[in-house]
């Protein structure tokens, strides 16, 4: 595996980000790691890394670019609303052109096969997934725990669902039954709203787990939804992309 560390230039600004591929130059799938609400950490790498094991090209972006670039806070109280600070000055639009620019940078690389880019998102990368899957040049869109998605945004601006007509790509959505930020009833409204608007997608809820069960620190209490989560998402990067 090969990982570094590299600057793409969007709006003016340079977004730090974290490439981790698998060893040869033959042209892969990739996915954009789509950050929790903490910056990107070391858990954000964990996943990289992790997609890369599995055969895939991983770019882990950070999105706080313009304003909170070196944020990494810990899974505190405090670090959360730090966290919560950094994301209110994230909007759609600078979302977008995010992941247009890490879109871009992969179709570029030889080792990328342009055709199969897709974005997995977490807490509020996975917010981050939904409004972002109205892009060009993506096929598909993984959301764990997205909480603005049927939710307002930390910035203010209104919840995800709001953009469900202008989705392109398929979708498969994660949650946790006991998630005290996510309800089962927005859960259901994400649903219905992609069914409506007749968008191919998947909704996964698992009853007995909370928010951010995939987290590394959480993984061995959640073992079976974290083994059957990964195997889902791998399903989903072979069959739909």
């Amino acid at each position: 595996m090969h990982t570094h560390e590299l600057s793409l230039p969007v709006d003016g600004s340079e977004m730090p980000s974290f490439l981790a591929r698998p060893d040869g130059d033959e042209p892969r799938g990739a996915v954009i790691v789509l950050q929790e609400i903490f910056g990107v950490n070391a858990e954000v790498r964990r996943i990289a890394e992790l997609f890369a094991s599995a055969g895939y090209v991983a770019l882990a972006i950070n999105y706080y670019h313009r304003t909170h670039p070196t944020l990494n806070e810990p899974y505190t109280n405090e670090g959360l609303q730090k966290g919560f600070a950094a994301a209110g000055q994230v909007s759609r639009a600078t979302m977008r052109a995010d992941v247009s620019a890490a879109i871009a940078y992969l179709s570029e690389q030889p080792f990328v096969d342009a055709r199969k880019i897709v974005t997995c998102g977490f807490c509020f990368g996975g917010s981050a997934a939904y409004v972002t899957a109205t892009l060009p040049g993506l096929a598909g869109a993984i959301s764990f725990y997205g909480g603005s998605i049927a939710g307002g945004f930390p910035n203010g601006e209104p919840e995800g669902l709001a953009d469900t007509a202008d989705i392109r790509v398929p979708m498969l959505l994660l949650f946790g039954g006991k998630d005290d930020y996510i309800p089962a009833d927005a859960v259901a409204r994400i649903d219905k709203a992609l069914t409506d608007h007749g968008k191919a997608h998947e909704v996964v809820t698992y009853p007995s787990v909370g928010h951010a069960f995939f987290r590394e620190s959480s993984a061995a209490l959640n073992e079976y939804e974290v083994g059957d989560a990964w195997k889902r998402v791998r399903d989903f990067l072979t069959t739909k992309i």
